[in-house]
């Protein structure tokens, strides 16, 4: 068995111990995969094929066809969605399936997505995955074995995780941190007061702070966040996340339209005007973000932000390097 290569986290809310995501949907507020349509990239590595494009129709990303190619002064990008396509969580904004029960993880998955990452030649992967709340360690270990073989393949492919929350566990946060990637995103979704009704009980708004907080405390790394809008938030509250983002060290935060997944998914309370993504952007920008994407069909891991992000690092490396050479 292979990684899916789509995004998408969290799942459809109620109490059915195994839900399904197979309606139609406006779109999902997940990551963007593009990968021409229906054409897809398979790999077959030690037996086992890992497919891109299988699960892209689930995540129903609003950017599909605009990641894969790269070209010249471009990144080829795309994210792959590890240890399976069931979620132990059961958040109300998105479709991928829950269980209680998943699957055992694959032992072989770190090393043949690895393979497969290398083969299909990008320059930029997003890791993402589903909650694992049954495991020990939330598969915190599994996903930092991912980004250790990723670049062991490959030391130049630049690697963001886009992490649960571990329950808040810091040792797994700071793991994931550590493993050898250059960005850590762990999506807030929306505002404080709205965090209860939109996420599962279990992702609360402040642990998912606590969680950015620590990664940027583990190592020098990016950290990022994303904010879905049309939920019902103020103003205010939307505010008051920026401000909160940035206590928390948070480097790049996202704004994008929540669309509802399913008729059984939350329903949207506002279409956001561009006008008012610009603003937010503005105010972001303002507030001492290094880089605000804003728009009604942006997600987190939307390629543009990939490119802009890939410069900052390498401007961090030379920086990094221009300090030692000055210290010597």
């Amino acid at each position: 068995a292979g990684a899916v290569v789509a995004a998408a986290a969290g799942g459809a809310a109620g109490d059915a111990e195994d839900r399904g995501a197979g309606e139609a949907s406006e779109a999902v507020v997940a990551e963007g995969v593009g990968c021409g349509g229906s054409e897809l990239r398979t790999t077959e590595v030690d037996g086992a094929v890992v497919e891109a494009g299988d699960g892209v129709e689930e995540a129903r990303c609003p950017n599909i066809g605009e990641c894969w190619e790269g070209g010249e002064g471009q990144t080829a990008t795309a994210t792959v969605m590890i240890m399976g396509d069931e979620c132990t969580r059961g958040c109300r904004f998105c479709s991928v399936k829950t269980s209680r029960r998943p699957k055992a993880l694959d032992p072989d998955e770190p090393r043949n997505v690895a393979k497969a990452v290398k083969d299909w030649g990008l320059d930029y992967v997003v890791v993402t995955c589903v909650d694992r709340d049954d495991l020990a360690d939330q598969g915190s270990s599994h996903v930092a074995q991912t980004v250790r073989e990723m670049k062991l393949f490959k030391p130049e492919l630049l690697v963001e995780v886009l992490s649960g929350d571990f329950r808040g566990e810091r040792p797994f946060v700071q793991a994931v941190a550590r493993s050898g990637l250059e960005v850590f995103a762990h999506n807030v979704e929306t505002v404080e007061r709205l965090t209860p009704r939109v996420r599962d009980r279990r992702a609360t708004y402040r642990q998912s702070l606590d969680v950015l907080e620590t990664a940027k405390a583990s190592t020098d790394i990016i950290t990022k966040t994303s904010l879905m809008l049309g939920l019902g938030e103020t103003d205010e509250d939307v505010l008051q996340a920026l401000r909160d983002c940035r206590l928390a060290g948070v480097d790049v935060v996202t704004f994008g339209q929540y669309l509802r997944p399913t008729k059984r998914h939350l329903a949207v309370s506002e279409y956001v005007t561009p006008a008012k993504f610009d603003h937010w952007k503005s105010t972001a920008d303002a507030m001492g973000f290094r880089y605000v994407a804003s728009g009604p069909l942006v997600r987190s891991s939307y390629k543009a932000g990939e490119l802009y992000v890939k410069n900052m690092i390498h401007d961090d490396r030379r920086l990094r390097a221009s300090a030692a050479a000055a210290v010597a």
